[in-house]
């Protein structure tokens, strides 16, 4: 089957993360690379490996640019994988004789997630399974600018695969401060949905606790703690842009 499947990544400035991404991916026929803009070595990197089909576009929001991506694969069973992600050798042998019952099955696969080197199971970055493996003749991505996903219908057959990949998610914490602002930039201008300062700043405070007391993040030492804070800070700035945003509108039109 791994030569009937295309790997799809979109990537931009993944240098750090890429080359392991490929290397997990050199037995499929065909990697897909949609570079949007990259400045370090990600382009250097892709044209080592010769399973590697490199294309170079604008960022259109990841729903769109993920299906303008997989419609530049060879094949129509597509692997959308990101550019910090890696495939297990498990999961590889898995597809090898994997046999989908139909153009309709889709594969879930767990993503377990890596902070600085530590596998963190538990802060909401636990049971972290995902629709990545569909055929594009009957799935594809929603048109959503940011946390895309590829909608199922009662048609779809869902399966759930045996074996994992692995996110290299956070390599050093300053990471977490640009996703925020590029995350919160693009969802602040999907919608003007926005709300009072005070309640932005209650929303922000029961993400903390979530993801910390309720997730059980505390269980995960200073980790935990780090990543309910950006649970936190991507709550408030998402909903702070928008408000923001209205405000000045306000002030020039008043």
């Amino acid at each position: 089957m791994l030569d009937q499947i295309s790997v799809v990544i979109i990537c931009k400035n993944a240098a750090t993360t890429l080359q392991k991404t490929l290397e997990s991916t050199q037995k499929f026929d065909e990697v897909v690379i949609y570079d949007n803009g990259s400045e370090d070595e990600s382009l250097v990197i892709a044209k080592r490996f010769s399973n590697v089909s490199l294309h170079q576009g604008s960022f259109k929001g990841f729903g769109p640019t993920k299906n303008l991506a997989c419609g530049l694969a060879r094949h129509d069973w597509i692997f959308s994988l990101d550019a910090d992600e890696a495939v297990t050798p498990e999961l590889t042998d898995f597809l090898r004789h994997w046999k989908p019952g139909s153009d309709q099955t889709v594969g879930y696969v767990l993503r377990m997630n890596f902070f600085m080197g530590k596998y963190v199971g538990r802060g909401g970055w636990g049971n972290d399974w995902l629709l990545r493996i569909f055929n594009r003749t009957t799935h594809q991505f929603n048109d959503a600018p940011v946390h895309e996903k590829v909608p199922t219908t009662k048609q779809s057959i869902k399966e759930e695969l045996p074996c994992p990949i692995e996110h290299n998610a956070v390599q050093n914490i300053g990471q977490f401060l640009i996703k925020v602002d590029r995350y919160t930039e693009i969802r602040s201008k999907e919608n003007r949905k926005t709300f009072h300062p005070f309640l932005i700043v209650l929303r922000s405070l029961f993400a903390f606790f979530k993801s910390y007391i309720l997730r059980a993040g505390f269980a995960e030492g200073w980790r935990g703690l780090i990543i309910a804070w950006n649970d936190s800070n991507g709550v408030f700035y998402k909903y702070m842009k928008r408000y923001v945003d209205l405000a000045i509108e306000y002030e020039v039109n008043k």
